[in-house]
């Protein structure tokens, strides 16, 4: 029998103690938390729960819990889940402790976050990976999936049997891939709905249900697709219809969108974007690594994104002061942007 591996959990928030929950009856598991998060995990223990009926609490006592980067320094493997923004300075902490050699995987939003780990952590193995479920916290220490969809992994012998073994035991599989890079830009214009739902106010599947967000989003994604085929990046198809076709999708009336959507991704009717938990807990949002990307790769290419900068612009005024808008307010907002 192959042992369980050392899996620790590097910025254990929302996708990270899901993740933890969804693996820890089989592998070892460690959370490495901010000290709020640790001290309600150490009440409440860990919850985790899918949109397919899934659920399973692991009692407080039954968890490794740490607050410091020292942790990680056993890993078999460590899963990166600290927002974007910090990724530099989670990887400068790893690179003071972890074993040349160690499995890193990245398994956050936006496209640069596993280059930046490797620049800092160039003995160790690191992979891109990405998580296409939205995950949600309704009560304390409780991650709950809203939505489908498989994980996928940058393609590596790196990847052990033993790890790949508790992914599929947790319900997990890694499904591994040669295109990640593809993979995250396809998943970046996905995300770019984060932002409106955030503005909503709304759970995706009420929200997406309302053609007028569609719209918005179909604008922001046409947009999207434009500034990328101008650098020559071609999106992975991560849905059952390609990439491109997503725009005109989205844009169709209501009973024809709602039957083509529920073929392509089931959604719990409470699941919000992370983008909302942010806005709603006061901390600033993703938005630069998100609808940021797309405007900072059309300024590389001397284009521009407006719709994309104007959605940048208000999330950032929401950070301050939130409000909700209205989805033909906002439409004819991006149109005019």
């Amino acid at each position: 029998m192959m042992a369980a591996p050392r899996i620790v959990i590097y910025g254990a928030g929302m996708v990270g103690n899901y993740l933890g929950g969804r693996l820890h009856a089989h592998a070892r598991i460690r959370l490495i938390a901010r000290p709020r998060i640790a001290a309600s995990l150490k009440e409440h223990g860990l919850t985790v729960s899918d949109l397919h009926g899934h659920r399973r609490r692991a009692l407080p006592a039954t968890l490794e819990i740490a607050t410091q980067p020292t942790a990680a320094q056993d890993a078999d493997a460590v899963l990166v889940t600290v927002k974007s923004a910090a990724t530099v300075e989670a990887a400068h902490e790893l690179a003071d402790v972890l074993a040349p050699g160690t499995l890193v995987i990245s398994f956050q939003n936006g496209v640069h976050n596993a280059a930046d780990l490797r620049a800092a952590l160039p003995d160790c193995q690191v992979l891109t990976g990405m998580i296409p479920f939205n995950v949600t916290q309704p009560e304390p220490a409780h991650f709950h999936q809203g939505s489908s969809g498989s994980l996928m992994v940058e393609r590596s012998a790196a990847l052990t049997p033993s790890v790949l073994s508790a992914f599929a035991a947790g319900g997990l599989p890694l499904q591994q891939r040669n295109d990640m890079q593809a993979v995250l830009w396809a998943k970046l214009l996905i995300n770019l709905n984060n932002p409106l739902n955030a503005l909503s106010g709304l759970p995706l599947r009420e929200e997406l249900a309302q053609r007028a967000w569609r719209q918005c989003l179909a604008l922001l994604q046409q947009e999207g697709l434009q500034v990328l085929e101008s650098a020559g990046i071609r999106p992975a198809h991560l849905t059952s219809l390609p990439t491109r076709w997503l725009p005109r999708v989205l844009s169709l009336p209501d009973r024809l969108f709602h039957g083509i959507a529920a073929r392509m991704l089931a959604i719990d009717p409470l699941a919000r974007s992370s983008m909302w938990d942010d806005l709603q807990a006061g901390r600033r949002t993703e938005v630069d690594y998100i609808n940021g990307e797309i405007v900072a790769l059309a300024k590389s290419k001397g284009r521009r994104a407006p719709a994309n900068a104007r959605i940048v612009a208000l999330i950032r005024e929401a950070e301050q002061s939130y409000v909700r808008w209205n989805a033909q307010s906002l439409l004819r907002e991006l149109r005019d942007s």
